[in-house]
């Protein structure tokens, strides 16, 4: 069985969020994040919507099988070779793997959420788990870090779909619970047409403050002895908190031209935080 990982370096990876919190790491746990990254990115290209559903199934398989390769302490592919080093160096649980398989199958069979609480199981499989495998690399002493993850997990997943409603939407993706749009009278097709409205920037307001919270359940659980460990977790937190600011600061509206944040900034924000500024201030 072979996993047609497609060979991504670290350092063609700046556009992305991730890179900013990887480059402070020493150079094991570098390469241990960089092989997850590979690992999830891999995961993420199944679900973009390019391939059928008979192809998408297939290629699930596959990853599984990969994944029971690397756990094996094999590889087929450099990338998968050094996930399996990585899982065995740092004695990284399978779970928080397999419930991300989960969390990329909600997305091919097109869930769509009723309630909050099915969407944040859908955030804990794409994006709880990432954390949970990170913090096994990154080292921690107290328990509470695991909450840490989940809960950061949660807040990054949600900054994601405020950021990407409009694309997601158009593909088909709409990630936002139906009761929220129903309480603000919001139909799906608004959306999918880019009306900004007041109900919307309502709306919006709601999933910001939404997201703010579990950025505030983050970094309550993170224990002080846990700090430093955790750093290129709270860099990756930073840069969401101002992403998060630039949603609010164009009063809600993510429809046109993308919500970013520049490359200069997210390299003084990851500066910041690695100095030990406190980013959510």
């Amino acid at each position: 069985m072979t996993l047609p990982l497609k060979t991504r370096h670290l350092t063609n990876a700046r556009a992305t969020n991730f890179y900013y919190s990887f480059v402070f790491l020493p150079a094991e746990k570098r390469r241990a994040i960089e092989a997850v990254y590979h690992f999830a990115r891999r995961g993420d290209d199944i679900t973009d919507g390019s391939l059928t559903r008979e192809e998408s199934g297939k290629e699930i398989a596959e990853y599984r099988g990969a994944l029971d390769e690397c756990f094996a302490g094999r590889g087929v592919t450099p990338e998968l070779q050094a996930l399996a080093k990585s899982i065995q160096r740092f004695k990284i649980p399978r779970q928080p793997f397999e419930d991300f398989i989960l969390g990329l199958e909600m997305d091919l069979n097109g869930i769509r959420y009723k309630t909050f609480e099915e969407l944040l199981l859908y955030c804990y499989r794409v994006a709880s788990t990432i954390g949970l495998i990170s913090i096994e690399i990154f080292g921690y002493r107290n328990p509470s870090a695991r909450e840490y993850a989940m809960n950061l997990g949660k807040a990054l997943q949600v900054v994601n779909i405020l950021r990407d409603l409009e694309s997601d939407a158009r593909r088909g993706r709409l990630y936002l619970p139906q009761e929220d749009l129903d309480r603000f009278g919001i139909r799906p097709a608004e959306i999918t047409e880019g009306r900004y409205s007041d109900p919307f920037i309502e709306l919006m307001q709601f999933e910001c403050d939404r997201a703010s919270s579990y950025f505030d359940r983050a970094r309550e659980c993170l224990a002080p002895e846990d700090r430093r460990a955790m750093v290129a977790a709270e860099i990756m937190g930073a840069i969401y908190w101002r992403v998060l600011g630039r949603i609010r600061a164009r009063r809600y509206n993510v429809f046109g031209e993308r919500v970013r944040i520049s490359r200069p900034l997210k390299f003084w924000t990851a500066m910041s935080v690695y100095m030990g500024r406190e980013w959510f201030r």
